[in-house]
């Protein structure tokens, strides 16, 4: 697997930069052979000199030895270079693919999922330095292979018997590396549900939407504490990981000195006997350094690149998930929606451990229609939504698009047939335009189109009065430093006009589904909201989701859910004359409006 993941990663750095790619092996080669050269170049001056050669004989030599030291003392910085630009481009790769993987699941379960988010955010730790890391591991490998090949010969021509004490050195600390590796792997395995609420309360405890509540109810101590909670539990980890690596290592260290020690007792033995000359002990002695350098970087880039391997493997098994909408599509387009929409003995639930939201919900939505949903909380009104547009399919029963299961036509094109209000709209950091244009990303630059859009919403002259009127960042994040756009904020009922805009945007569309459309609105802000709502559904298939029911009432049909099951349908005088659930919380409603009177 980790052999896959390694060609995987090769081939990734490769096409990201092949010129690159080239430059750095051919400097690693290098770099792999100075050290012997150094090493033997050492021994013919330091024999020469202790020979009695002339100087000049040695001049070829020394300027040898003095352009390698060049060399030695550049390449690094050189070499530094290009494997940073090639991590970065390697970046640039690994983030494309990741969340072009992402966005391919085009449903909603995976994002829900604890183990999918500790999983992805394994993943997301694959992108940048882990990455840059397997890669300069493996082009250090090359290099500590070649240092340690050319330096092994020269031991190996100066004694045999040491070459293979060094070479045997080296299985323990390689092996015991490997070891340590895979173990810190599995302690970010576990400690990634803890980092994920070490995030998320420090999230928290900074972000401007959450400060309100945090010093009103006074969370600040509590949510600290658990932060720490959370962060003690990374380092209780992370201390637990480095005593044992440090213990390791330092036997490691201890063996390597000993070997040293040993090498450096035999050369001056082996020169008192008349073994070796002079230069020849130099030369060992380097060789015998050098080489255990060499194993030791040849130990650190193969953990290095193990442990960053174990990380891409999480990498590699998100971005080869498969889609998590099930089933391909029949039909190469989704036709304009002309007889209606029909739910037929639906089913769903979120998860095996989790109750049905909807149990045998059966409906339809005729086209050019209104049709309203109400129920209480939990009924299931906002799931049906999600359904709709297929961020979910239902384990039972089908969801009838013209006749055809939507599950057999392509999502893209579904979706592409309809324009959503989410209760839970988007506020994003971006400017006012933008935040309308997102909408239809076709759209995102035409001027015209948005503000006719603002205009729809009732909210074109909210955004003309902003600093810089469609162009004003509406961020708290980003400020004046960003694109030298100076920030806004808009009111909670202006974001809501604002994400309505961004809906009418898709004009044209086959269905329009409000959930909540005036949630956040004042009683006068909201008439005029519907207002403008009924002149724009007027001959267009719409879903109405609301808890006020005074707005049901020009809807063409009423669905009430209760439970997950359509308990009541039909328009609202039926309804409120039928006396069942509908009546009962439109009287409530309306008996509130009476007491405040």
């Amino acid at each position: 697997m980790l052999v896959g993941h390694a060609v995987s990663v090769g081939g990734l750095s490769w096409r990201s930069g092949r010129l690159l790619g080239v430059l750095n092996l051919g400097a690693m080669v290098v770099n792999g052979l100075l050290p012997a050269a150094a090493a033997w170049l050492t021994k013919l001056v330091v024999d020469g000199v202790a020979g009695g050669r002339p100087g000049g004989a040695l001049v070829g030599v020394a300027a040898g030895l003095a352009g390698i030291g060049l060399l030695a003392a550049t390449l690094p910085y050189v070499s530094g270079y290009l494997q940073a630009e090639q991590g970065r481009r390697l970046d640039v790769c690994l983030q494309d693919r990741l969340y072009t993987a992402i966005n391919g699941f085009d449903g909603l379960s995976r994002f829900e999922s604890p183990a999918f988010r500790d999983r992805l955010n394994l993943a997301t730790q694959a992108t940048g330095n882990a990455m840059s890391a397997a890669t300069m591991g493996m082009l250090g490998l090359v290099r500590n292979l070649i240092t340690l090949a050319s330096l092994t010969a020269t031991l190996w021509l100066l004694s045999p018997l040491m070459t293979g004490v060094v070479l045997a050195a080296g299985v323990p600390a390689l092996v015991a590396q490997i070891w340590l590796s895979r173990r810190e792997m599995n302690i970010l395995e576990q400690l990634s549900p803890a980092m994920r609420r070490h995030v998320f309360f420090a999230t928290i405890l900074s972000d401007v939407q959450a400060a309100k509540e945090v010093r009103l109810f006074g969370l600040g101590r509590l949510l600290k504490g658990r932060l720490l909670n959370g962060l003690q539990q990374v380092q209780a980890g992370e201390r637990r990981s480095e005593r044992i690596a440090m213990g390791v290592q330092s036997s490691l260290a201890l063996l390597a000195a000993v070997v040293s020690g040993t090498g450096l007792v035999w050369a001056v033995y082996a020169a008192g006997n008349g073994q070796l000359s002079v230069g020849s002990v130099s030369a060992f002695v380097a060789a015998v350094a050098g080489a255990q350098s060499a194993v030791v970087g040849l130990v650190g880039d193969v953990a290095g690149a193990y442990q960053a391997l174990l990380v891409f493997d999480h990498y590699a098994a998100v971005t080869r998930l498969p889609n998590d909408l099930t089933g391909e599509p029949r039909y190469p387009r989704a036709p304009r929606l002309r007889r209606g929409i029909e739910l037929r003995n639906v089913w769903f639930r979120y998860d095996e451990e989790h109750q049905w939201v909807l149990r045998g919900a059966s409906f339809v939505i005729p086209a050019g229609r209104t049709v309203g949903v109400v129920g209480l909380n939990g009924a299931g009104k906002s799931t049906l939504v999600k359904l709709l547009c297929r961020f979910y399919d239902p384990q039972h029963g089908e969801i009838l698009w013209d006749g055809v299961d939507i599950r057999e036509l392509p999502v893209v094109e579904l979706r592409g047939r309809m324009s959503v209000l989410f209760q839970d709209f988007m506020e994003y950091d971006l400017s006012a335009g933008e935040n309308i244009g997102v909408g239809d990303p076709v759209f995102l630059h035409d001027g015209g189109q948005i503000r006719h859009a603002a205009q729809e919403a009732g909210v074109d002259e909210t955004i003309l009065g902003l600093p810089h009127g469609y162009d004003t960042m509406l961020s708290r994040v980003f400020g004046p430093e960003h694109e030298g756009a100076t920030g806004a904020q808009l009111s909670g009922g202006q974001w809501q006009r604002l994400a309505l805009a961004r809906s009418l945007l898709r004009s044209g569309r086959d269905l329009l589904i409000l959930d909540e459309p005036s949630a956040g609105l004042d009683a006068q802000a909201e008439y005029e909201i519907h207002w403008r709502l009924r002149r724009y559904r007027a001959g267009h298939t719409s879903i109405l989701i609301s808890h006020r029911l005074g707005v049901m009432r020009d809807a063409d049909l009423i669905v009430v859910l209760g439970q997950g099951r359509v308990v009541e349908h039909g328009r609202h005088d039926q309804l409120v004359a039928l006396g069942g659930a509908y009546a009962r919380l439109f009287n409530v409603q309306a008996s509130a409006y009476r007491i405040a009177g």
